[in-house]
């Protein structure tokens, strides 16, 4: 009788201490099953800006505030303080503060931070560039308890971005975890480069070749507990801008076969002006998409089995390639002439349109063209006839896309109750939370 009176004693204690203990201390959101935070900076050419973003222990981000990232942008950007270094880094300070401020202090040792310089550092001459990288470090080794490494403080190199783009992209679509062949591929168009990203086998990345300087083709990317071997490739001046540039270069100061009728100027890139004036009777398909197959380099000499254009390999395929989505200047010019509905953040189509749009904008006047694409702007004017045309042959003749495939128009992601648009700091933030947890 008296051991089963001090049994009871016991577990009434027991339910006593359970009751005093707050509700934190046995909730997913304990030590065990935190909360992770990532402080991701892009630091572009016009300016820097901060992305924190907020994971539940499944990795699915949550809110802060009203929103699924915190975001925060100053002007002008580190290349702006070439000759002060130190200048440049304290430029980044308000952005840290307020970063710092939304991770809670539990957590900051725990949160990584990581700073991807863009295209206005790379075009600083001799070292400006890593000097500037290095009075960041240093700002954060005094100024910061968030967790960070040297070598996450760079200069983002394309391949980085095309992968990180991979990565937001199919984490929005809710991709990663599964097998390759469950995620889909992507070729996003900037204004400098295009990137091509796509998962595929084991077996093939164990036999992918290198580039010339040895840089593998493949990278391999753990992710939602899933390893992924990914071949990515950033082509530097293949982007929509730069290409313009390319194309009329090669008119050599006179006119040029893709510019639409009634056009007489220039075109600057880079800081350097180009001679875009019109034919005498206008733009020429034919002519213009020989310009464009040309710079593509189709015929460069290539070491693979499968080259996709200026030598480079395709990555062999597979079914990682099944599912395509195109971005930025591809949804935007799609959008643009109808392709795709403009309100709708994404579309299906084919690549075909892009030629069927070219054909018409080739034959229509200057100033006409608003009338046959209201939404159109009007420094695209004089080029929409070739980066109508540009798109199509890179799609078709440079990736090698059937120009009757179904494909994805991408602009923004619809996650939970929001349209996020996939970006590479997403992708830069899922993937270094996931390789450090």
């Amino acid at each position: 009788m008296q051991k089963h009176k001090n049994t009871n004693i016991h577990l009434l204690i027991v339910l006593l201490i359970l009751v005093a203990l707050p509700l934190s201390s046995y909730s997913r959101h304990d030590d065990d099953y935190p909360e992770k935070y990532a402080v991701i900076f892009d630091a572009g050419s016009t300016g820097s800006r901060v992305h924190v973003f907020r994971f539940n222990p499944n990795m699915e981000l949550l809110n802060i505030a009203n929103d699924l990232e915190f975001f925060l942008a100053i002007k002008p950007g580190l290349s702006s303080y070439a000759e002060d270094p130190r200048a440049a880094a304290n430029s980044l300070k308000p952005l840290l503060e307020k970063a710092e401020a939304v991770v809670p202090k539990n957590l900051h040792t725990q949160t990584p931070i990581k700073i991807g310089a863009t295209a206005g550092l790379r075009l600083l001459k001799g070292d400006a560039s890593e000097k500037i990288l290095q009075a960041v470090r240093d700002l954060l080794k005094n100024e910061t308890t968030l967790s960070y490494k040297d070598e996450w403080i760079s200069v983002l190199e394309g391949n980085q971005e095309g992968s990180y783009f991979w990565v937001a992209l199919n984490y929005l679509y809710g991709n990663l975890g599964k097998n390759y062949s469950g995620t889909i591929a992507t070729i996003d168009l900037g204004g400098g480069s295009v990137q091509i990203a796509y998962a595929v086998s084991k077996q093939s990345a164990l036999n992918a070749p290198k580039l010339p300087k040895g840089e593998p083709y493949v990278q391999q990317k753990s992710l939602l507990g899933t390893n992924y071997y990914l071949y990515v490739h950033s082509f530097l001046n293949y982007g929509l801008l730069a290409a313009r540039a390319e194309i009329l270069k090669a008119s050599k100061n006179s006119t040029s076969p893709c510019i639409v009728e009634g056009h007489d100027g220039y075109y600057t890139y880079n800081g350097v002006a180009y001679k875009a004036a019109a034919q005498k009777h206008g733009p020429s398909v034919g002519r213009c998409k020989a310009v464009i197959r040309k710079l593509l380099q189709l015929n460069a000499p290539c070491k693979h089995d499968n080259c996709s254009f200026a030598g480079v390999w395709n990555g062999g395929g597979g079914a990682g390639t099944t599912n395509l989505h195109v971005s930025s200047f591809f949804y935007d010019f799609a959008s643009v002439v109808g392709i795709v509905d403009p309100k709708e953040p994404s579309g299906i189509s084919q690549p075909i349109q892009y030629y069927k749009a070219a054909k018409l904008a080739c034959q229509t006047k200057k100033q006409n063209m608003k009338l046959v694409f209201p939404n159109i702007g009007d420094k695209d004017i004089p080029f929409i006839c070739m980066d109508l045309m540009y798109e199509y042959t890179l799609l078709v003749d440079g990736f090698g896309i059937d120009p009757y495939r179904k494909t994805t128009f991408v602009h923004q992601v619809k996650y939970k109750d929001h349209l996020v648009e996939a970006a590479w700091p997403l992708g830069s933030a899922i993937d270094v939370v996931s390789s450090t947890t």
